[in-house]
């Protein structure tokens, strides 16, 4: 279904792709997936027989959106644009010897820049911009095609835009883009991180380059992605990701469905349903976790209101949207299963929830939908941190890991600074802030001293970041809620998406002998699929700490391994060797 929102003037030239035999009438500005989506057919890869997936994450991570494209090669349908003529087909799960082909040609140079930057969100950029503007000589990396991460997503070149209609959001975006550009970065888009082997040895790859990365510094900015929670048809075509059905809205003017139920814990699901009901999409529901109106949660809006306004007032427009649209929005509660077939989710069924999580008996609604978008909170994308020897604690309120860092973000592994969400989920507002810090704090390691054209900026960040910092406690106080992993989870929900295995099966992967995440892996399979872990390791640390009674700690997951996302083995290995 296309939407349209402020600032989108006319649409892009129209194309047409083969999905599986059958014409598809699509634009310019889609991804493949964008493409699909709009057409109605969100079913794309054949996990077995009538077990079919669709979009997701939205953002290159969990691989449910793979395709067959021109009959070689498996790609991502969220990550690869659309053009005229292409041929598109469900993958099916086989081995593509084709696909071993790819890369065997690429070139491949080795870089030695002063400080090398992976992630090109708020914070990634402003480090960038800011160390470059230093002196440095500074790379960038990011393996989508446009640069702004998961909050600044840009919208696709192809559309006919109104700068001054776009919203605050946009804007803000486009200006840090365009500073990191005129600040002399060099920019490697569409550049895939596959193994860091030390701060200076990082090696990547795109469509057409091969890179050996040897930097002084390495800022990691590699942002987070969203907390999956297995229950009863969450791998249904329709069912992803909110940061995926933001990526489809904003950046595509696409809508996930056209009987949305959004579904979650957090501000970030109340913007979407709100953007999705303004720009002509019918949110059937606003299904909320926490129940953020209640006494105690004056006193943290007026100290949200004191430290940043302007989120407020961003909250309020948020509101009155769905108010306009006459969205119900139900607290307390959760989606506990959905229903549909191969084709698709078609109805979903929500639950107030008890103090751990659990539903609550005789407290069921149903909703008819052909999409459902849920957002649990999001977890630190931190596969490199950890490859290279970064030390990280556990934080049992987030059941997440958080690196450790100075205030600089500066970690133990003293080449290598984590900062944004890929250290600890904070927004990014606070990213941004401590993206400038830290690309001062380089520049201040490397040439002796912060050039004075930065100094008031580098003071403002540090006000900015306690400022903000202050704000997302109180936010996430407001928002307080049980941190879902196997709750809802009955025996025969899929955990481990890529592998199709159930809980049952990763729950008997689990006994005396095999009570760590990584023995478990050997007996049953579990987090050995494309994702690697990613959305089935919570449910299984979660598991393997309940049944060993050990706490959980860094090592408690699974190992982080290169590659970190599936790669050709031909770009791994020299043509050469």
């Amino acid at each position: 279904m296309r939407i349209h929102s402020k600032g989108f003037g006319a649409a892009p030239d129209a194309i047409t792709l083969k999905y599986n035999g059958a014409s598809v009438e699509a634009q310019a500005s889609d991804t493949v997936a964008s493409a699909l989506i709009a057409a109605g057919d969100p079913a794309l890869r054949v996990a077995r027989e009538d077990d079919k997936r669709g979009v997701f994450c939205g953002m290159g991570v969990c691989a449910e959106c793979t395709v067959m494209i021109e009959g070689k090669g498996e790609s991502l349908a969220c990550m690869t644009p659309a053009t005229d003529g292409m041929v598109v087909e469900s993958a099916e799960p086989r081995l593509d010897l084709p696909s071993l082909e790819t890369g065997s040609s690429l070139p491949e140079s080795t870089l030695t820049p002063d400080v090398v930057v992976i992630g090109a969100g708020p914070s990634g950029l402003a480090a960038a911009a800011v160390a470059a503007e230093s002196g440095l000589d500074v790379v960038l990396l990011d393996e989508r095609g446009k640069l702004g991460g998961q909050y600044y997503k840009q919208p696709a070149p192809d559309f006919d835009l109104d700068e001054h209609q776009l919203d605050g959001q946009y804007r803000r975006g486009r200006a840090l883009i365009g500073r990191a550009r005129a600040s002399g970065v060099h920019i490697l888009d569409r550049a895939k991180v596959w193994g860091a082997f030390a701060p200076d040895h990082i090696v990547a790859a795109s469509p057409v380059e091969r890179w050996v990365i040897r930097a002084k510094r390495v800022v990691l900015a590699t942002g987070a992605y969203e907390r999956g929670v297995p229950m009863p048809g969450w791998t249904l075509p329709g069912v992803m990701t909110t940061g995926a059905a933001q990526t489809l809205s904003r950046s595509y003017q696409v809508s996930p469905g056209q009987r949305v139920l959004v579904a979650g814990n957090g501000p970030l699901n109340m913007q979407v349903a709100a953007e999705l009901a303004a720009a002509g999409a019918t949110v059937v529901a606003l299904v909320e976790l926490a129940t953020p109106v209640r006494a105690s949660s004056v006193l943290q809006s007026a100290t949200m209101a004191l430290s940043s306004p302007g989120l407020i007032v961003d909250g309020v427009k948020y509101g009155l949207a769905l108010a306009r649209a006459r969205v119900p929005i139900i607290t307390g509660s959760a989606v506990v299963r959905m229903t549909g077939d191969e084709s698709g989710v078609t109805g979903a069924v929500v639950a107030r929830l008890d103090g751990d999580g659990t539903p609550v008996p005789g407290t069921e609604r149903s909703f008819e939908v052909d999409a459902v978008c849920m957002g649990y909170g999001f977890l630190p994308s931190n596969e490199i941190a950890r490859m290279l020897g970064c030390s990280h604690r556990w934080d049992e309120s987030l059941k997440s890991l958080v690196v450790e860092r100075d205030e600089d973000g500066r970690t133990s592994v003293p080449e290598t600074y984590v900062i944004g969400d890929s250290a600890q989920v904070h927004g990014a507002k606070v990213a941004q802030a401590r993206g400038v810090i830290a690309g001062a704090s380089i520049s201040a390691d490397l040439t002796g001293a912060v050039p004075g054209s930065l100094e008031r900026e580098l003071a403002a960040a540090r006000r900015n970041l306690a400022r903000n910092m202050r704000f997302q406690t109180a936010l996430n106080r407001i928002y307080a809620a049980p941190v879902l992993t196997v709750e809802l989870a009955t025996p025969e929900t899929t955990v481990c998406r890529c592998e199709s295995l159930s809980f049952d099966t990763v729950s008997r992967g689990l006994d005396d002998l095999t009570s760590s995440a990584g023995a478990s892996k050997r007996v049953s399979r579990v987090g050995m699929g494309k994702c690697q872990g990613r959305y089935c390791g919570p449910v299984v640390v979660a598991l393997s700490a309940l049944r060993s009674g050990v706490s959980v700690d860094e090592r408690s997951g699974f190992a982080p391994q290169v590659p970190f996302k599936p790669t050709p083995i031909s770009v791994i290995a020299s043509p050469e060797q």
